[in-house]
């Protein structure tokens, strides 16, 4: 039986550092190295979420981190997410269920609710640290943020009540990597610079023998030695949580693929959703909310999104609306996924404000649907077979949704999928125009396939598997980081031996 590990923690000098990605690294290479770890971020602010299997909420990143570690999801992975629904506010989600939504100012500035929502996040580490070894945890954004320490339950307030040996990652890629390793490890106090175990250049360009110099500087300046030295990569593939990760992605048509436009919306959420996409070689997806280039896309992609209301709104006054109604009634293929699905109906209407205080809006009018957005938030994984084939394989997806929707003018019943306990949902027109509040739909090969039917295509690129291709990226990753990281000093960090605070 494998030694019990100190848990290890992954901070950084600032947002987008590359921080999710080195911790899953390190989840599948303690996997592969024959330990039991789990991720865990104490609070995470995204739209990008999942239903787990006892169908609370939690983010993505850690979903990805938990695949890599060959666990289920739990929501103790991840037991805070903020969840923004406008500039000022976002949906407070505590344990995979929400409580409400608060303004920024609210949330930060009342103490007794960052002391509770900090115990609750101590509770969901100690039932993880009791049943794998090590929990890898990530820090949030800078953990350098003065103004916040005192409300701190992510960072280095998380670091040393786990006792965790931190690793501080820094992206060399935007410049400045001295100014801010240095400023970061200075501005700690001396009780969270004991944590501090490590310091990790990320994201490195040329040559990195060309950085010893700077290793041993950064060294002489902080007392803390590099550890690692990663290159940029641009080969694998992991899925990114982070908005900013879509100024990558808003690409523009190209020949001998099949382009699907994907409407960049301004409160868009779950964009993971197209991430397999990417990967699959018959498409050629790209964000925009230019008309010309949704005009000239195969495949229109309506994604969700978490201010449906306001986000239609966006769309009908830059003509975005009119433009997918045009490609639509072309014969182009329209296909809504949650958001977007409630978007393409006939009429949305919010009678308790939840979203705002427009009680009723029109829709694109594509599908004969009425939708009612709701207080009561559905989240649940579902197995499934699509359109509806019984003979077929059997899929996998998840719902999160506040809206309920409903067929009218005497619309037929038309599903999109047949859960394996019989329920129907979504609206399927016809093979052009469908919609379905099924996140994770088309990570399926047979809803893939359906959506590049009529297409010119190669036929042995037919049925392309996203879960086999996540393990081969999963592991491509592990080796890559590990061939650039001072191993047997890290593992070192994690015994725990006499100088673990735990055991003094």
């Amino acid at each position: 039986m494998k030694q019990q590990l100190r848990p290890i923690m992954f901070v950084g000098t600032c947002s987008d550092a590359g921080k999710s990605v080195i911790n899953a690294a390190f989840c599948r290479i303690f996997k592969q190295d024959g330990y039991h770890p789990a991720p865990f971020k104490a609070q995470n602010m995204s739209l990008n979420s999942y239903s787990t299997l006892e169908g609370g909420e939690m983010g993505r990143a850690q979903v990805v981190q938990a695949e890599a570690c060959g666990i289920a999801p739990h929501t103790d992975m991840n037991p805070v997410l903020l969840k923004p629904t406008n500039d000022k506010s976002s949906q407070v989600v505590l344990n995979g269920r929400p409580v409400g939504n608060m303004s920024a100012r609210d949330y930060f500035g009342i103490h007794n609710l960052k002391e509770k929502l900090f115990k609750e996040v101590i509770q969901s580490f100690t039932r993880l640290e009791k049943q794998y070894s090590p929990v890898v945890m990530e820090g949030a954004g800078s953990i350098s943020e003065l103004n916040l320490k005192d409300r701190d339950i992510t960072n280095m307030r998380m670091a040393i009540q786990a006792d965790a040996a931190t690793y501080l990652i820094a992206d060399i890629d935007r410049g400045g990597v001295f100014g801010s390793v240095y400023g970061t490890i200075a501005l700690l106090s001396p009780e969270e610079k004991a944590q501090m175990k490590g310091i990790i250049i990320n994201k490195f360009r040329g040559d990195a023998s060309l950085f010893e110099e700077g290793r041993k500087i950064l060294h002489d300046l902080t007392g803390i030695p590099v550890v690692g030295i990663v290159p940029y990569f641009r080969d694998i593939r992991i899925e990114e949580e982070d908005s900013v990760a879509l100024e990558m992605k808003q690409n523009s048509w190209q020949d001998g693929k099949i382009n699907v436009a994907i409407i960049l919306l301004r409160r868009m959420s779950n964009f993971t959703d197209f991430d397999v996409l990417e990967m699959d070689p018959r498409f050629n997806p790209y964000y925009t909310n230019n008309v010309e280039e949704i005009e000239k896309a195969d495949i229109i992609l309506l994604p969700g999104s978490k201010n449906t209301i306001a986000d239609l709104q966006s769309l009908r006054a830059n003509g975005i609306a009119e433009a997918i109604v045009r490609a639509s009634k072309a014969g182009k293929k329209v296909i809504g996924i949650c958001g977007g699905y409630q978007m393409m109906g006939i009429r949305l209407e919010d009678p308790d404000g939840i979203e705002g205080n427009i009680p009723a809006i029109p829709g694109l009018g594509l599908l004969p649907l009425c939708t009612v957005i709701e207080q009561e938030k559905v989240t649940r994984q579902n197995e499934f077979y699509f359109l509806p084939d019984e003979t077929g394989a059997v899929c996998k997806g998840y719902e999160i949704h506040m809206g309920h929707s409903v067929r009218m003018n005497k619309a037929q019943e038309a599903p999109v999928v047949r859960l394996t306990d019989g329920q129907e949902e979504g609206y399927y027109l016809n093979d052009h125009c469908w919609g379905t509040y099924m996140h994770g739909i088309l990570d399926n090969p047979v809803v893939l396939d359906h959506l590049a039917e009529g297409f010119e295509t190669s036929p042995d690129q037919a049925g392309f598997n996203y879960e086999e291709f996540k393990e081969m990226q999963y592991n491509k990753l592990a080796d890559w980081v590990r061939a650039h990281m001072d191993m047997d000093y890290i593992y070192s960090t994690l015994k725990k031996d006499s100088l673990s605070k735990k055991d003094l």
